[in-house]
């Protein structure tokens, strides 16, 4: 019989990537705690409806990339393919809008699904880490929001961290900028793939995001929307982009950025890190004022971003950043002899007890086999004895990284190995920090 495979576009997550996504995820969540951010988790599965009233019935993600299913008991729904209306959703669902102090400040993480094909980073089942700021609606919060964003990414080593920004508008200047969209492509339609053909009337502002290569070069030559801004929107969005200038955020201005999801309004942006390969945008966001009320909640702003963490994972190593992430064991215990190695015992589970990762050979074994095992497990110390040192109370401490050995008194054996193993946390103390 043949084995089991994985579902294509998944991935099976162990050994080093394993290791190099909990530290990315931990550093991330560390960035959002330092701007007040809170965890909340969501379903992992919500109606259908949900995602078609938030997410826009005409976006590629509703029309083409959700896993709907029918349940036992016929309700549709859907793994979620985004994260922003389950939060929104569990904000309305909760209240957790009836606040004394707005704006809620919310991150999360997790796996998301969309049906469309792999590629370079782009995975069917895939994670993100994200983070929404929903209840006020003001420039400054919109720029901290792509500042935090910049700089979770420089915290993580990343040096050449530059933004595409562009604004939406709200409705007056989306109305006025579609008809203008419409008079643009319409002599072009025949010419066009079957998908802008109807997104021209359904959703014109999709047009700007056609993968089709003689679509792209098209739209190079549409208007800005940046000249059909009404001088509220204009003046929000100029607001924005002082406040970046201010933060040192680098930054430019695309006009043609448009976003996949249809609840953005205002500025929208997005990050690429350019590196030896072309992952396109790894981080994305925006600012959208409709989308609370649109599920049945009060008419509550917000701004939020997510990065997808396998196109992010990627990057990281590609850089050579995951350098020093590997799993280190801190003390390898070598008993020479039966009745040393059951003695091993009490010793083991104090060394584990005092916060230092552990492990002894499933059996007694020479002393070569032991650091051949040690060596393997990428082991700091080997802890070194045999029934004579064990009768003194004593044994050997040897450094594997410096080759060196010192002998340490089994009874204080805590304040031994905070002496000359000393704690991780410390010894790994400002890595993550830049200057």
């Amino acid at each position: 019989m043949a084995g089991f495979q994985k579902v294509k576009g998944t991935m099976d997550v162990y050994g080093h990537y394993a290791t190099v996504k909990e530290k990315i995820v931990s550093i991330l969540s560390e960035m959002a705690e330092l701007y007040h951010y809170s965890p909340i988790e969501t379903p992992m599965m919500e109606s259908t409806s949900l995602f078609e009233r938030s997410t826009g019935g005409t976006t590629d993600v509703v029309e083409k990339q959700m896993y709907t299913f029918f349940d036992k008991g016929g309700r549709s729904l859907t793994l979620r393919p985004e994260y922003t209306a389950g939060v929104a959703r569990a904000i309305v669902e909760n209240k957790l809008y009836a606040s004394e102090d707005l704006p809620l400040k919310l991150y999360y993480h997790g796996p998301l699904f969309r049906y469309e094909r792999p590629g370079l980073g782009r995975y069917r089942e895939f994670n993100q880490f994200g983070v929404e700021c929903v209840g006020e609606s003001t420039p400054w919060l919109d720029a901290e929001t792509l500042l935090l964003a910049v700089e979770s990414l420089y915290y993580l080593g990343f040096r050449k961290v530059k933004a595409k920004i562009n604004s939406l508008g709200g409705k007056a200047s989306r109305e006025a900028y579609k008809k203008a969209l419409v008079a643009y492509f319409e002599p072009h339609v025949g010419e066009m793939c079957e998908d802008c053909q109807r997104r021209i009337k359904t959703n014109p502002l999709r047009l700007l995001d056609c993968k089709v290569e003689h679509d792209k070069e098209l739209a190079k030559g549409a208007p800005s929307i940046l000249d059909y801004l009404v001088d509220e929107d204009r003046e929000r969005f100029k607001q924005i982009v002082a406040y970046l200038q201010d933060l040192g955020v680098d930054f430019e201005v695309d006009p043609g950025l448009v976003r996949g999801l249809d609840y953005y309004s205002g500025l929208v942006f997005e990050i690429a890190l350019s590196g030896a390969k072309d992952y396109g945008s790894v981080l994305g966001g925006g600012h959208y004022d409709d989308l609370l009320g649109e599920i049945g909640g009060p008419s509550l702003p917000g701004v939020g971003f997510a990065v997808g963490l396998e196109r992010l994972i990627a990057s990281y190593m590609d850089e050579g950043l995951d350098k020093g992430s590997e799993t280190r064991l801190d003390v390898y215990l070598m008993p020479i002899g039966e009745e040393a190695y059951r003695a091993s015992v009490p010793l083991l589970v104090e060394t584990r007890l005092n916060g230092y990762s552990a492990e002894l050979a499933p059996k007694p074994a020479k002393l070569g086999a032991y650091f051949k095992r040690a060596e393997r497990a990428k082991a700091r110390f080997a802890l070194i004895y045999g029934d004579e040192e064990l009768k003194k109370g004593k044994a050997n401490l040897k450094d594997l990284d410096k080759v060196e050995q010192v002998e340490i008194d089994l009874s204080n054996l805590a304040a031994e190995l905070d002496a000359h193993v000393g704690r991780k946390e410390e010894s790994e103390e400002g890595e993550h920090h830049h200057d």
